[in-house]
């Protein structure tokens, strides 16, 4: 049977990337920054991570067809050394916990052999007291509750922790990780990658554009191309979850269809 892999146009240079990993969060925070991400940076489509055993669904967005979890490129401005150009992959889809090992093994192991410099993992977590709302795969973190919203930093090695604290972005002191970020993060810190988690505390009763827009703010420090000021920032992310919502509707009654009462997408 054919594994889990990453097939990318063969023209694409990867060597010297950042891998952005934007896969479904609270309050879909991850999707608003991936949509926001590839609008600014410039990113273009270029290929997808493929595994026979996902859900056969399209999304469709602009008349363009979508694969379940895909990738985009691109050279925008990287403060991170030795870094060139960005590399984003991202779903809308929960990805069903029995294909997470394979899928998160297939990224890293393709991750290696194309010399990738830094990993971000772009992840949300539930404001305290609320119920997050991924059929069990949401994290649970204890953070110190402030006014604002929170961000908090995970680093898969002692270099990333430093570089997460040079950025002004606490560790996450404790919690529990689940699904496909959690199995990227593990890994990595086996392999002492290069990577971080960057979470931001979301409202998990509906789309959060005030967290992604947060967030966002928070990535400038790694990509400095994002120049909107907050409003207009948060008048965007307002925009993409509009956006994203209308193109997950039909996409919703088909995953209901694949597994009755466990719907395979999140929000």
């Amino acid at each position: 049977m054919e594994r889990s892999s990453v097939r990318l146009n063969t023209k694409i240079d990867t060597e010297n990337a950042m891998v952005v990993a934007c896969f479904p969060s609270i309050g879909m925070v991850s999707s608003v920054v991936a949509h926001f991400l590839i609008d600014h940076l410039e990113l273009d489509f270029v290929g997808a991570v493929i595994d026979p055993r996902l859900p056969v669904i399209t999304l469709v967005q602009d008349g363009e067809p979508l694969p379940v979890i895909r990738a985009y490129a691109g050279k925008p401005q990287c403060t991170i050394e030795g870094c060139d150009q960005v590399i984003l992959l991202m779903s809308e889809l929960v990805i069903p916990e029995p294909l997470v090992n394979d899928i998160v093994w297939a990224m890293l192991e393709w991750s290696k052999e194309n010399n990738i410099v830094h990993g971000v993992v772009i992840d949300a977590f539930a404001k305290a007291g609320m119920k997050g709302n991924l059929n069990g795969a949401e994290p649970t973190v204890e953070y110190e509750d402030t006014e604002g919203i929170d961000v908090v930093g995970i680093g898969a090695n002692q270099k990333v922790r430093d570089m997460l604290s040079s950025m002004e972005i606490p560790l996450l002191n404790q919690g529990v990780i689940k699904g496909i970020n959690a199995a990227i993060l593990s890994e990595a810190r086996r392999r002492n990658l290069d990577l971080m988690s960057i979470m931001v505390e979301a409202d998990p009763r509906w789309p959060d554009a005030r967290a992604a827009a947060t967030l966002i703010e928070t990535l400038n420090k790694l990509l400095p191309t994002i120049d909107l000021p907050h409003e207009p920032l948060l008048e965007e992310a307002i925009e993409l979850e509009n956006q994203i919502k209308a193109m997950m509707e039909g996409a919703s009654d088909a995953g209901s269809e694949n597994k009755p009462g466990n719907s395979m997408l999140y929000g």
